[in-house]
């Protein structure tokens, strides 16, 4: 076992001014008691639902440090661990986001994580049951998580094909938190007190939503995220058109198609 000294995090990992969530379920209370326990939690969910805010939110709710990890098809197993490099002359080892992670006792979070390659998800097998630990090969070490150390993980069920689920020897490692776009009232208010739009027109731009996604499955891959409403309301309360607003944050995000992009301008037009 390796257990070199604790990794002190700069502040700039640290969350001190409470982000703003709004629960949808007992979410909050799994989540700490998944942290209690040392157990690593799975959210899954559509894009822009609120995920990475949840992590934001629980990182400052249990005061712990939070490294995010975007995960994309280049992603390899050093880029999370650590690798040599020369600097000055020198070799010398660097830290990947895991690695000081669980030597600072952080949240790690990766979000996306099916879009990373096969062989780098392997790495995070040992952390995420009970032996709590990270080989890294290339020093010929295995470091031991610190005991406030939370391995977290994100991916979009709906969105991903075969070639790129997670495995069973994966998924049954983590307790799993479904999460959705929050009901109409939730996500009214979300948007109210993200952006400060007013009532009547955060409660149009929820139901543009549910309309955008209705239309999944028949023409949308994905109907209009929460991000994205916050997005529009951020442009109508600085005086965009809210037509304009809805075509070019929403209607343009989902779609290039013509004949789909005219018909959700459509059902922007009908609301405002």
């Amino acid at each position: 076992m390796d257990l070199l000294s604790q990794e002190i995090l700069p502040e700039e990992y640290f969350i001190n001014n409470e982000p703003y969530y709004e629960p949808v379920g007992d979410e909050i209370e799994i989540f700490e008691a998944a942290y209690k326990n040392k157990l690593p939690v799975l959210l899954k969910g559509p894009t822009g639902c609120g995920k990475t805010r949840f992590m934001e939110y629980m990182a400052w709710r249990l005061k712990r440090p939070l490294i995010t990890v975007s995960c994309h098809d280049d992603l390899t197993a050093s880029d999370l661990v650590g690798r040599y490099l020369i600097t000055s002359g020198e070799t010398v080892w660097v830290d990947g986001p895991l690695a000081k992670s669980v030597r600072a006792g952080a949240i790690c979070y990766l979000d996306e994580v099916v879009e990373a390659r096969k062989d780098t998800t392997v790495v995070i097998h040992p952390l995420a049951d009970d032996r709590r630990v990270l080989p890294m090969e290339k020093r010929g070490v295995v470091l031991e998580a610190q005991d406030e150390f939370c391995l977290a993980m994100s991916y979009n069920p709906g969105y991903q094909s075969i070639l790129k689920d997670l495995k069973q020897s994966t998924r049954q490692r983590f307790v799993a938190l479904e999460f959705d776009y929050p009901g109409a009232g939730a996500e009214q208010k979300i948007l109210e007190n993200e952006t400060g739009i007013s009532a009547d027109v955060a409660r149009n731009l929820v139901k543009f939503a549910h309309m955008t996604r209705n239309l999944k499955g028949s023409g949308l891959d994905e109907g209009a995220s929460t991000r994205l409403l916050v997005h529009a309301a951020y442009l109508i309360e600085d005086g965009i058109n809210p037509v304009a607003a809805c075509r070019s944050s929403i209607a343009q995000a989902l779609t290039d198609d013509p004949e789909m992009l005219s018909a959700i301008n459509e059902l922007s037009g009908t609301l405002f």
